[in-house]
Order: structure tokens, then sequence, then C-alpha cells
């Protein structure tokens, strides 16, 4: 049956709920493309890019590393980049606190949008459904003469067609979401990791000469 009819004429038979959800589909794949296209520009080797900071931190070059730094549009070269601008602050933590909220906030934009199409999709759908049962049952109340079994059917088949399409948009919204989330939850954990690194670095930096000096007074700390 369904071999014979185009998505066209399906969706005529969708019930009311049809229009709200093909906005929902539309405005779904508008932000998964979004979405694809934000992660693919913000991908990042972290290996490699923590290796080469911390080559340059090395050799006491504060400012290329975080040019190198705000070169890369990965939230965590940009929370490194903050870090190292805000190295002698004693508001270090605040700032990076308050920035991490800001950057992580670009990270999750329009995935909350995800999810509320993901919830409601299905609700709509069986919202169509029902609907569409009511309408039947009620055609077969008030008809005149005996009922056939294949206008029931029909009836019904249509009615569910809604939770068809209700599906249909909420189960790749689902996955992309998950998707989404996964990749999120790895930036996250990223922009943590380079502030423990460099807080490791810089600890170890001061630890140096202050050992050095302990045995030798002449020493002097020259701190990046």
């Amino acid at each position: 049956m369904f071999a014979e009819m185009s998505i066209v004429t399906l969706f005529a038979k969708a019930g009311f709920t049809r229009w709200v959800l093909l906005v929902c589909s539309v405005v779904g794949v508008a932000i998964i493309a979004e979405r694809s296209l934000y992660f693919m520009h913000v991908r990042l080797n972290y290996k490699k890019f923590s290796r080469e900071l911390f080559l340059l931190l090395s050799n006491n070059q504060l400012m290329q590393a975080i040019h190198y730094c705000q070169s890369r549009p990965h939230p965590a070269a940009r929370m490194a980049a903050i870090y190292l601008q805000n190295f002698r602050n004693s508001k270090r933590e605040c700032v990076l606190s308050r920035e991490g909220t800001f950057l992580m906030e670009k990270v999750e934009n329009r995935l909350r949008g995800l999810a509320t199409i993901t919830h409601i999709a299905p609700l709509l759908g069986l919202l169509g459904t029902v609907a569409g049962l009511v309408a039947a049952f009620h055609g077969m109340e008030t008809a005149v003469g005996p009922v056939q079994a294949k206008d029931l059917a029909g009836g019904i088949w249509e009615a569910l067609l809604s939770t068809v399409f209700g599906l249909v948009v909420a189960i790749p919204c689902m996955l992309a979401y998950h998707v989404f989330e996964s990749c999120a939850d790895r930036i996250f954990r990223r922009m943590q990791s380079i502030v423990h690194e460099l807080d490791a670095f810089f600890a170890e930096q001061i630890q140096r000469p202050a050992e050095a000096s302990s045995k030798d007074p002449s020493v002097e700390y020259q701190g990046i």
C-alpha cells in the first residue's frame, strides 16, 4: 500500500499535527547542520596542540604561546589563551570560570532546542493519532447503515501515520543530540585538562628555582 503512495500523499493523511511536525523537522535539520559545521570547525589535535604549547612556554615565549592559542578555534585553546593572559592576575580563577561558562554556552548552543524537538515530536504524533482515532470512531457512530471493517481499518492506519511521522522526526534528532552532547562533554574535559596542565607546568617552573636558590642563594627565579 505504501509503495503506491507518494510521501506527499502520506503526509496529507497524517492528521492536523503534520504541519507542526514539518516545522519541527525543518528546525531539527537546520540545528543538526549548523552544529555539525561548528564541531567540524573547532576540531583540534589536542596532543599536538598541548605539546607545541608547552614547548613555547618552556622556551619562555609567552606572547608566541598566547598567539598560538588564539589562532585555534577550539574552546580549550581559547581557555589556554585566557589563562596565559591572566597568568599574574590574582583573580585568575574567577576569570577562567566566567570565560569558561561563556565558551561552553557557545559549544552547547541550540542543543536544548534539539532536545525539545526530540521530546515533543513523538507526543505531537501521538496527539495526531488519538485525534484521528476519535474522528474515525465518531464517524462510525454517526454513519448510516452498516460499517465495513475496511472503513474502520482505513481510518485507523491514517491516524497512525501521525505517530510514524513523529518518530521519523524524533529519532534522528535524538541521535544527533547525543552525538553533539558527547562532543560538548569532550570539549569540556579538554578545557579542564589544559587548565590543570598549565597549573602543573607553572607550579613546576616556580618550584625549580626555589629549590635551586635554597642550595645556592645567588640563583634567582626568572619566571615567565
